[in-house]
C-alpha cells in the first residue's frame, strides 16, 4: 500500500474513534446536568402524572448506556432527533407536535458557513500577507507594530472587539449595521453586508495566530542554504520569499490556518450572540437556555466534528505538501 494513502487511511480511523469518544463525552456531560427535562418543558404547574408521560414519550426513563446507543444510531442515520423546545402540547390530547432538530440546525449552519467563508476570505489572504511582509521587513517599524497590533487584538475578549467595531464602524461612523438582520430570501450583497461586521470581529481575532505562525516560518527556512545560494545570485528578496521560503512552509502554515478556520465553527458563539446573527451559534445559546437537549447534544457534535475534520484536512494537506512525510523512511 502506498505509504501516502495508509497514512491517511490512519488519520481518517483515528479521527472517527476521537468523534466517538467525543460523543460519549457530549451525551455524558449534557445528562449529568442538574433539574428534570421534562419538569422543565411542562413547567412548575405539572402534575407527576404528566412529567411520567412526557418522560416515557421521550425515552428519559431509559437507562443511559440505552439512550447513548439509540442516540447514536440515530446520529449515525442522520436523524438527529426532535426539539424539546418546539413542543406544542394540545390541551384535549396531550401530544406534541414535534419540529426535527435538523430543521432548526439546517438553516442555522448554513449561516455560520456563510460568516466562516467571509471571514476566512478576508483572514487568511490578510493574514499570510501580513506574515510575509514582516519576515521580510524583519525588526522594522512595521513588523513591531504588525507584532503589536496583533497580540493586542489576539488578547482582547471577542465581544470588547466587537462593541469596539460597533462604536466605530456602526455609531460613529454608521458604515455597517450593527444588527445582523439576516432573513430567508436576503439578497447576496445585504446578506454580505450584514455579515461584515462580525466577520471583521473574527478576522481581527484569528489574524495573529496566522500571522505570526507565517513569519515564523519563513524566518526559519530564510538560514537555510539554498536561500543564501538564491541571494548570492542576486535573487529580490520577495521573490526569495514568495517562490522559495513560502512553499516549504507550507505545512506549519496550514497547520495553523486549518485550526482558526475550525474556530470560525467553533468559536462563533459569543460574536453571532453579540450581533443577533443566526447562526448555529445562537442556536446553541438559546437551546441551553430553554433545555432543549437534543439541539444542545447536535450544535456540540457539530462543533466537534468540524473540529476534528479540519484538523485531519490539515494533516493531510501537510503529508501532501513535506516530501519527508509523503516518502517516510
Amino acid at each position: 500500500m502506498n505509504p501516502v494513502f495508509k497514512i491517511i487511511l490512519q488519520r481518517l480511523a483515528l479521527g472517527l474513534l476521537t468523534l466517538l469518544i467525543v460523543s460519549f463525552v457530549i451525551f455524558t456531560a449534557v445528562n449529568l446536568l442538574p433539574g428534570d427535562f421534562a419538569q422543565a418543558i411542562l413547567g412548575q404547574s405539572a402534575t407527576p402524572e404528566a412529567i411520567a408521560s412526557i418522560r416515557r414519550d421521550l425515552g428519559l426513563d431509559q437507562p443511559f448506556f440505552a439512550r447513548y446507543f439509540v442516540w447514536l444510531g440515530d446520529m449515525l442515520q442522520g436523524d438527529l432527533g426532535v426539539s424539546y423546545a418546539q413542543l406544542n402540547f394540545q390541551t384535549n390530547m396531550g401530544a406534541a407536535e414535534l419540529k426535527t432538530v435538523a430543521d432548526q440546525i439546517a438553516p442555522r449552519f448554513a449561516n455560520t458557513m456563510f460568516l466562516a467563508g467571509v471571514t476566512a476570505a478576508i483572514a487568511v489572504p490578510f493574514a499570510v500577507g501580513l506574515g510575509v511582509l514582516a519576515a521580510l521587513y524583519r525588526n522594522s517599524v512595521f513588523d513591531k507594530v504588525a507584532n503589536i497590533s496583533t497580540l493586542t487584538s489576539i488578547s482582547s475578549p471577542e465581544f470588547f472587539l466587537a462593541y469596539i467595531l460597533v462604536l466605530f464602524l456602526a455609531v460613529l461612523n454608521p458604515l455597517l449595521p450593527s444588527i445582523a438582520n439576516i432573513y430567508q430570501g436576503i439578497p447576496f450583497t445585504d446578506r454580505l453586508i450584514a455579515t461584515l461586521l462580525p466577520a471583521l470581529t473574527l478576522t481581527l481575532v484569528v489574524t495573529a495566530h496566522m500571522m505570526r505562525m507565517t513569519r515564523a516560518a519563513i524566518i526559519n527556512l530564510l538560514a537555510s542554504p539554498y536561500i543564501e545560494m538564491a541571494r548570492l545570485k542576486g535573487v529580490k528578496p520577495l521573490r526569495i520569499i514568495t517562490h522559495h521560503a513560502l512553499p516549504n512552509a507550507w505545512a506549519p502554515i496550514i497547520n495553523v490556518i486549518a485550526l482558526n478556520l475550525a474556530y470560525l465553527i467553533t468559536g462563533v458563539v459569543v460574536v453571532e450572540v453579540v450581533f443577533n446573527y443566526p447562526g448555529i451559534g445562537q442556536l446553541f445559546v438559546d437551546a441551553v437556555k430553554n433545555r432543549d437537549i437534543p439541539v444542545v447534544q447536535a450544535c456540540c457534535l457539530i462543533f466537534a466534528g468540524a473540529y476534528i475534520l479540519l484538523n485531519l484536512a490539515a494533516d493531510i494537506l501537510s503529508i501532501l505538501t513535506n516530501p519527508r512525510l509523503r516518502h517516510p523512511k
